[in-house]
């Protein structure tokens, strides 16, 4: 008997829709915040690296506590409660502006606050995904949520640039807080009965939020799948961080790209993103293990393509072109393939600290790698520093190698962790 579409399961599209459309606005902003800081504050270099160091940090410090919190208690009201501070909070930033007390401070705190609420909201997503569709459906589910998100990824890298130059960079904002009042409304329209958090209420007597973070961490690193899952995302993000610290200075400086070309180059990432996505739902649902560990290895060789391109010209472009495609895609691939198998195997009364292990873990290695790139960036120089980025990717392939993934032929039907 064939299974319904998700494109006939309301609770699904509205869960869809939010995700898709908070991630267009999301983008906008994280180009309109540091233009707004340059544009009116005169900001200057280390200006804007506390800025994304204000943007990275909450994902690092509040995210175990978010998972602890949210397998407490309903996952709904905390998207929605996350939507609507976001957006209120954004708009706070030309509301300063129109009232003439507009600074760092204020642009740090927003900054800060919005990344912890987006903590919340992204933990409680991945969490509540797997409650409304049936396991056989989580890699059509993420595919779907990450096709359009990449849509969205390329439209807001097209139509950010616009929007900062009609409206502003700070009434641009407002974009991003109207995203997050339609994502609040759709999730909101979510009908299906929600059970509360997993966590009894005897449960939660007996023990403290320390503990129940603890409890999340031992399933996950004393789960080998789990285990390996994480191990691979610290050394990717390594090499994410190590890469883009020195990414635009390589190609801006030392081989002469304009930022307006880059611009269109960037812009290649969310078509490929979407062909990856595309490809990630239409893959069959044996060897999802060996899918996976090709999937970094081919990331990996994408990156490698960046150290070749050693002049701005035609052959450069090809080289930069061909990361975008390479990498991207097969990064998707890889991503939506292993979400689904944490959301899969997770025991579901600690999955909510599962996802949030997993993405402290994952922020840590990646503000681990932006130090580390930005200090051999300096030591070694900024091709040598792509190409120990390269070697970090395929580690994280080897450690996936090395662990109970590549025997994987499927999705287990049945959560593989026990409760610690």
């Amino acid at each position: 008997m064939t299974r319904p579409t998700l494109w006939r399961h309301a609770d699904f599209l509205h869960l869809w829709g939010a995700a898709t459309i908070s991630t267009y606005g999301s983008l906008v902003t994280r180009t309109a915040l540091p233009f707004a800081a340059i544009l009116l504050l005169d900001a200057s270099p280390a200006s804007i690296s506390a800025l994304l160091v204000a943007e990275l940090l909450p994902d690092f410090l509040v995210g175990l506590l978010a998972g602890a919190w949210i397998d407490r208690i309903r996952r709904r009201p905390v998207m929605i409660a996350a939507d609507l501070g976001r957006a209120l909070l954004l708009a706070t930033i030309p509301l300063s502006v129109l009232g003439g007390w507009f600074g760092f401070g204020h642009l740090y705190v927003v900054a800060a606050l919005v990344s912890v609420l987006g903590v919340f909201f992204d933990v409680a997503y991945q969490s509540h995904l797997p409650a409304i569709v049936d396991r056989d459906d989580l890699i059509e589910a993420n595919s779907k949520i990450t096709a359009s998100s990449s849509v969205a990824e390329a439209a807001a890298f097209s139509s950010g640039g616009w929007l900062i130059q009609l409206l502003t960079a700070p009434f641009a904002i407002l974009v991003d807080a109207a995203t997050f009042l339609v994502s609040a409304g759709l999730i909101a329209r979510m009908r299906a009965p929600e059970l509360r958090g997993r966590v009894s209420a005897e449960e939660r007597a007996a023990s403290s939020l320390t503990d129940e973070v603890r409890q999340g961490l031992r399933v996950v690193w004393g789960q080998p799948i789990l285990r390996g899952l994480a191990g691979a995302g610290i050394a990717q993000n390594l090499a994410f961080g190590s890469i883009g610290t020195v990414f635009l200075l390589y190609v801006n400086q030392e081989v002469g790209f304009s930022p307006g070309l880059l611009g269109m180059i960037f812009a290649v990432g969310g078509v490929s993103s979407f062909a990856g996505a595309m490809l990630a739902g239409r893959m069959p649902r044996r060897g999802v293990g060996l899918v996976m560990i090709a999937a970094l290895v081919v990331a990996a060789l994408g990156t490698a393509t960046i150290s070749l391109a050693t002049a701005a010209n035609a052959v450069g472009i090809i080289f930069l072109v061909s990361n975008q495609l390479i990498n991207d895609s097969a990064l998707t691939v890889y991503e939506i393939n292993q979400v689904s198998l944490r959301q899969a195997i997770a025991p579901p009364h600690v999955i909510g600290r599962v996802n949030a292990t997993l993405r402290v873990s994952e922020s840590g290695a990646l503000l681990a790698g932006t130090l580390l790139g930005g200090y051999l960036g300096e030591v070694v120089g900024l091709r040598n520093t792509l190409w120990m980025g390269v070697g970090f990717s395929l580690a994280a392939a080897l450690i996936l190698a090395c662990s109970p993934v590549r025997r994987l032929r499927a999705i287990p039907d049945l959560p593989a962790a026990t409760p610690a």
